[in-house]
């Protein structure tokens, strides 16, 4: 009867989490939907442009605080903090270079919070090693193969080595991803990965790519949805009736 009844409200227990966790990012999905249903692709930049692309992000970093409390200001929520800094700044196009200046410091952050006790590390492996492998390839592969393109740039000598440490940042954070074993966040950092990869090609004109800016759009709020809901299911529950069953 014990293990029937620990069952039913480990039941419970999950099935009131995901409404809790559900409701805290209604406004996020609101935001999100409302930002490409006003956005085309001939939007003028603007205050009001920023606002909108911030807000869900913003809204994000809401939720995370409610979820996990003061102990994400330095982390995930401080991280999306910096993002929607960088979202306002990408809205003008001379303001480049401070705006991936804000996601390197969020990838800074979520690097961080990776590391923390909230995440346990697990042992390592050889598949780990492998997608290490496989993520500095590309990495480095991607760059290599813009770094001409980044060359002809008239603020190239700032704007060369500036991308390559954001690579090299945001690279860090998808591993550290991989280490936590945490499907959420994993799949976060790698569509986190797509999004930047999709707007450098579209920055630097390599190649042309219909509907280039839906795409990085849709991979980055997708990527910070994952982050945030991998870092709000870190919370381990604390109540005294898991821990009787414990005992």
């Amino acid at each position: 009867m014990d293990i029937l009844e620990t069952d039913a409200y480990d039941r419970r227990q999950r099935r009131n989490t995901s409404c809790a966790l559900l409701f805290s990012l209604t406004p996020f999905i609101l935001a999100s939907t409302a930002y490409f249903y006003m956005w085309t692709p001939d939007s003028q930049a603007s205050i009001m442009l920023a606002a909108v692309k911030s807000a869900p992000t913003l809204l994000l970093a809401m939720a995370v605080l409610s979820w996990n409390g003061g102990q994400s200001v330095l982390g995930v929520a401080g991280g999306l903090v910096l993002s929607a800094v960088g979202d306002c700044y990408l809205v003008w196009t001379e303001f480049f270079l401070h705006g991936m200046a804000a996601f390197a410091l969020a990838h800074l952050f979520y690097s961080l919070t990776f590391l923390s006790s909230r995440y346990e590390a697990h042992s390592s492996s050889s598949w780990n090693g492998l997608f290490y492998l496989i993520l500095v390839v590309i990495a480095g592969g991607f760059y290599t193969y813009l770094f001409p393109f980044l060359r002809k740039d008239p603020n190239s000598e700032l704007l060369t080595p500036a991308v390559g440490v954001y690579i090299v940042l945001i690279t860090l954070m998808a591993i550290l991803a991989i280490r936590t074993r945490r499907t959420f966040t994993l799949l976060g950092s790698l569509s986190f990965m797509v999004s930047d990869l999709a707007l450098a090609v579209q920055q630097f004109k390599v190649t042309p790519v219909q509907h280039g800016t839906t795409v990085v759009m849709v991979t980055y709020y997708l990527a910070q949805l994952l982050i945030s809901v991998g870092d709000m299911m870190a919370v381990k529950p604390k109540n005294d009736f898991a821990k009787w069953k414990r005992s």
